[in-house]
Protein backbone atom coordinates (compact mmCIF):
# COMPACT_ATOMS: atom_id res chain seq x y z
CA UNK A 1 0.00 0.00 0.00
CA UNK A 2 1.22 3.21 -1.37
CA UNK A 3 2.03 5.73 1.86
CA UNK A 4 0.20 8.99 2.12
CA UNK A 5 1.25 12.31 1.11
CA UNK A 6 3.39 13.99 3.60
CA UNK A 7 1.70 17.44 1.75
CA UNK A 8 0.03 18.69 -0.90
CA UNK A 9 1.13 20.94 -3.55
CA UNK A 10 0.93 24.40 -3.90
CA UNK A 11 2.11 27.67 -5.73
CA UNK A 12 5.61 27.86 -3.74
CA UNK A 13 6.32 23.98 -3.59
CA UNK A 14 6.91 21.27 -6.26
CA UNK A 15 6.08 17.80 -5.17
CA UNK A 16 7.61 14.81 -6.72
CA UNK A 17 6.21 11.17 -6.54
CA UNK A 18 8.42 8.09 -5.99
CA UNK A 19 7.80 4.70 -5.57
CA UNK A 20 6.96 4.97 -1.54
CA UNK A 21 7.04 8.72 -0.48
CA UNK A 22 6.52 11.81 -1.71
CA UNK A 23 8.95 14.68 -1.59
CA UNK A 24 7.77 18.89 -1.38
CA UNK A 25 10.86 21.30 -2.21
CA UNK A 26 10.56 24.83 -2.34
CA UNK A 27 11.51 26.99 -5.41
CA UNK A 28 14.24 28.43 -3.41
CA UNK A 29 16.11 25.45 -3.38
CA UNK A 30 14.92 24.15 -6.79
CA UNK A 31 16.35 27.64 -7.79
CA UNK A 32 19.69 27.12 -6.14
CA UNK A 33 20.59 23.07 -7.38
CA UNK A 34 19.28 24.40 -10.89
CA UNK A 35 22.35 26.92 -10.87
CA UNK A 36 24.27 24.30 -9.24
CA UNK A 37 24.16 21.96 -11.73
CA UNK A 38 23.86 24.63 -14.54
CA UNK A 39 20.74 24.64 -15.43
CA UNK A 40 18.57 27.31 -16.49
CA UNK A 41 15.07 28.13 -18.54
CA UNK A 42 14.89 29.05 -21.98
CA UNK A 43 13.07 32.59 -22.87
CA UNK A 44 13.41 35.76 -24.71
CA UNK A 45 15.01 38.00 -22.68
CA UNK A 46 15.33 41.40 -24.65
CA UNK A 47 17.67 44.60 -23.41
CA UNK A 48 15.59 47.17 -21.91
CA UNK A 49 18.43 49.60 -20.59
CA UNK A 50 20.38 50.57 -23.97
CA UNK A 51 22.23 54.03 -23.78
CA UNK A 52 21.50 56.76 -26.29
CA UNK A 53 25.19 57.84 -27.39
CA UNK A 54 23.67 61.41 -27.97
CA UNK A 55 21.99 62.10 -24.44
CA UNK A 56 23.26 63.26 -21.35
CA UNK A 57 23.72 61.15 -18.53
CA UNK A 58 23.36 62.97 -15.19
CA UNK A 59 25.24 61.69 -12.28
CA UNK A 60 24.06 59.60 -9.30
CA UNK A 61 22.85 61.36 -6.41
CA UNK A 62 21.99 58.58 -3.85
CA UNK A 63 25.36 57.37 -2.74
CA UNK A 64 25.53 57.50 1.03
CA UNK A 65 22.34 59.42 1.45
CA UNK A 66 20.05 58.36 3.91
CA UNK A 67 16.24 58.16 2.20
CA UNK A 68 14.32 58.58 5.55
CA UNK A 69 10.76 60.14 4.03
CA UNK A 70 8.36 59.11 1.65
CA UNK A 71 8.99 61.32 -1.76
CA UNK A 72 12.55 62.20 -1.14
CA UNK A 73 13.16 60.47 -3.79
CA UNK A 74 11.85 57.93 -6.77
CA UNK A 75 12.84 55.03 -8.98
CA UNK A 76 12.15 53.66 -12.32
CA UNK A 77 13.08 50.81 -14.37
CA UNK A 78 11.58 49.12 -17.48
CA UNK A 79 11.49 45.36 -17.60
CA UNK A 80 10.09 42.59 -19.74
CA UNK A 81 6.71 40.96 -19.83
CA UNK A 82 6.84 37.14 -21.19
CA UNK A 83 3.71 36.01 -22.97
CA UNK A 84 2.54 32.70 -24.23
CA UNK A 85 3.46 34.61 -27.55
CA UNK A 86 6.00 36.94 -27.69
CA UNK A 87 6.61 40.09 -24.73
CA UNK A 88 5.46 43.04 -23.87
CA UNK A 89 7.39 46.05 -21.68
CA UNK A 90 6.73 47.74 -18.41
CA UNK A 91 7.63 50.44 -16.22
CA UNK A 92 6.49 51.73 -13.17
CA UNK A 93 7.91 54.12 -10.80
CA UNK A 94 8.57 53.65 -6.77
CA UNK A 95 9.35 55.36 -3.63
CA UNK A 96 12.40 54.70 -2.36
CA UNK A 97 11.31 54.74 1.56
CA UNK A 98 7.89 53.25 1.22
CA UNK A 99 8.69 50.61 -1.49
CA UNK A 100 5.13 51.76 -2.92
CA UNK A 101 4.50 51.39 -6.96
CA UNK A 102 3.38 54.89 -7.80
CA UNK A 103 2.56 54.38 -11.65
CA UNK A 104 3.10 51.80 -14.02
CA UNK A 105 2.58 50.62 -18.09
CA UNK A 106 2.42 48.20 -20.57
CA UNK A 107 3.79 48.68 -23.61
CA UNK A 108 4.66 47.13 -26.75
CA UNK A 109 7.54 49.11 -27.87
CA UNK A 110 10.51 50.35 -26.30
CA UNK A 111 9.84 54.39 -27.08
CA UNK A 112 9.80 56.94 -23.97
CA UNK A 113 6.01 57.39 -24.81
CA UNK A 114 4.82 55.20 -21.97
CA UNK A 115 7.70 56.01 -19.47
CA UNK A 116 6.51 59.68 -20.07
CA UNK A 117 3.21 58.80 -19.12
CA UNK A 118 4.20 56.87 -15.99
CA UNK A 119 5.98 59.33 -14.40
CA UNK A 120 2.70 62.30 -15.52
CA UNK A 121 0.49 60.10 -13.20
CA UNK A 122 3.03 59.52 -10.85
CA UNK A 123 3.62 63.25 -10.54
CA UNK A 124 -0.58 64.02 -10.51
CA UNK A 125 -1.31 61.54 -8.24
CA UNK A 126 1.35 61.97 -5.37
CA UNK A 127 3.55 64.90 -5.65
CA UNK A 128 6.99 65.24 -6.57
CA UNK A 129 9.85 64.34 -5.23
CA UNK A 130 13.47 65.61 -4.36
CA UNK A 131 15.24 63.38 -6.87
CA UNK A 132 14.53 60.81 -9.37
CA UNK A 133 16.74 57.94 -9.86
CA UNK A 134 16.75 55.80 -13.18
CA UNK A 135 19.39 53.98 -15.17
CA UNK A 136 20.66 55.29 -17.90
CA UNK A 137 18.71 53.32 -20.87
CA UNK A 138 17.43 55.70 -23.48
CA UNK A 139 14.07 55.92 -22.48
CA UNK A 140 15.27 57.52 -19.38
CA UNK A 141 17.68 60.03 -20.87
CA UNK A 142 15.15 60.79 -23.43
CA UNK A 143 14.31 64.84 -24.67
CA UNK A 144 10.70 64.19 -23.11
CA UNK A 145 11.66 62.31 -19.91
CA UNK A 146 13.96 64.77 -18.69
CA UNK A 147 12.40 68.26 -19.65
CA UNK A 148 8.94 66.25 -17.43
CA UNK A 149 11.49 66.16 -14.37
CA UNK A 150 12.86 69.27 -14.95
CA UNK A 151 9.99 71.16 -15.75
CA UNK A 152 8.71 69.48 -11.89
CA UNK A 153 11.67 71.07 -10.79
CA UNK A 154 12.95 67.04 -9.81
CA UNK A 155 16.79 66.48 -9.43
CA UNK A 156 17.64 63.72 -11.79
CA UNK A 157 19.97 60.96 -11.08
CA UNK A 158 21.35 58.03 -12.77
CA UNK A 159 22.99 54.80 -12.44
CA UNK A 160 26.89 53.86 -12.69
CA UNK A 161 26.45 51.74 -16.12
CA UNK A 162 26.06 48.44 -15.25
CA UNK A 163 25.23 49.10 -11.43
CA UNK A 164 22.28 47.23 -11.07
CA UNK A 165 22.47 47.33 -7.60
CA UNK A 166 21.80 50.99 -7.66
CA UNK A 167 18.56 50.28 -8.33
CA UNK A 168 18.00 46.93 -6.47
CA UNK A 169 14.46 47.81 -4.90
CA UNK A 170 13.13 48.30 -8.08
CA UNK A 171 15.16 44.99 -9.33
CA UNK A 172 13.55 43.26 -6.02
CA UNK A 173 10.04 44.47 -7.27
CA UNK A 174 10.33 42.77 -10.67
CA UNK A 175 12.24 39.39 -9.37
CA UNK A 176 8.95 38.82 -6.46
CA UNK A 177 6.27 40.13 -9.70
CA UNK A 178 7.63 37.64 -12.25
CA UNK A 179 7.99 34.86 -10.30
CA UNK A 180 4.71 34.97 -8.26
CA UNK A 181 2.53 36.37 -11.10
CA UNK A 182 3.73 36.41 -14.56
CA UNK A 183 5.77 32.88 -14.57
CA UNK A 184 2.40 31.36 -13.24
CA UNK A 185 0.06 32.61 -15.38
CA UNK A 186 1.39 32.82 -18.83
CA UNK A 187 -0.77 35.98 -20.16
CA UNK A 188 -2.30 35.34 -23.59
CA UNK A 189 -3.24 38.89 -24.46
CA UNK A 190 -1.84 42.15 -23.16
CA UNK A 191 -5.46 43.30 -21.35
CA UNK A 192 -4.61 39.75 -19.35
CA UNK A 193 -1.31 40.93 -18.52
CA UNK A 194 -2.91 44.34 -17.42
CA UNK A 195 -5.77 42.94 -15.34
CA UNK A 196 -3.05 40.49 -13.65
CA UNK A 197 -0.05 42.61 -12.72
CA UNK A 198 -2.53 45.80 -11.72
CA UNK A 199 -4.14 42.81 -9.05
CA UNK A 200 -0.66 41.79 -8.58
CA UNK A 201 0.89 45.16 -7.72
CA UNK A 202 -2.54 46.47 -5.62
CA UNK A 203 -1.54 43.09 -3.16
CA UNK A 204 1.52 44.37 -3.60
CA UNK A 205 1.74 48.07 -2.46
CA UNK A 206 1.45 48.76 1.63
CA UNK A 207 -1.89 50.32 2.96
CA UNK A 208 -1.84 53.82 2.21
Amino acid sequence: MDAPDRCAPSAKSSCTAGAVHTWCVSRKRVRRLMRKIGLSPIYQAPKTSEPHPQHRIYPYLLRHLAIERPDQAWCADVTYIPMRRGFLYLVAIMDWFSRKVLAWRLSNTMDADFCVAALEEAIARHGRPDIFNTDQGSQFTSFAFTTTLKDAGIRISMDGRGRWMDDVFIERLWRSLKYECVFLNAFETGSEARNGIGSWIDYYNPAS
